[in-house]
């Protein structure tokens, strides 16, 4: 984890740029595991991210250390289920638990009725997987999207509902 304060807050559209670039920093490594330049977080357009950012089923947060953008997760949100996705972070500060931050600090922008949260990543995305399976998600079923293969994994909410296992470390949270 990083040294400097993080800050969690929802993106909106005047950091459409900066998520965009962070997005496709993060996801260059993807791309070359797969060997495909093509996939979804290369190719969207400022355009499609800003129609993204305002959507009312769609919820954005990022991590900030200062004025720079480190992290992100999208989440969609549909009745009592909420799918994260693009989950990116810098590739100068991967490796440091941003990415877990980012699991835990998405809890509270979920509505009150969520039950359940999905993922997907790449079936071959070891590391992706393990940090997923690590904090209570579990592997569902794998999907063929083009010459992809995603693999979908749930976590169940408790009874408490959106309320985490507390993180490494605390988040400021800015809503």
């Amino acid at each position: 984890m990083s040294n400097s304060t993080t800050t969690i807050a929802l993106v909106e559209d005047d950091h459409a740029g900066e998520l965009l670039t962070l997005r496709r920093a993060a996801f260059v490594t993807e791309a070359q595991l797969y060997d495909d330049p093509h996939i979804p977080p290369l190719t969207q357009t400022l355009a499609e991210l800003r129609e993204d950012l305002a959507r009312d089923d769609v919820v954005t947060i990022g991590a900030w250390e200062g004025h720079r953008m480190i992290g992100s997760v999208r989440v969609e949100i549909e009745d009592e289920k909420a799918t994260l996705g693009r989950l990116a972070v810098a590739p100068d500060k991967q490796a440091r638990g941003i990415g877990t931050e980012m699991l835990f600090a998405v809890l509270p922008y979920l509505p009150e009725q969520t039950k359940e949260i999905w993922v997907f990543t790449g079936k071959d995305s070891k590391q992706n997987l393990a940090m997923y399976t690590k904090h209570g998600y579990e592997e569902q079923y794998d999907k063929a999207a083009g010459d992809l293969t995603y693999t979908y994994l749930r976590r169940v909410l408790g009874a408490a509902g959106a309320q985490p296992v507390s993180p490494e470390q605390p988040v400021s949270q800015d809503k």
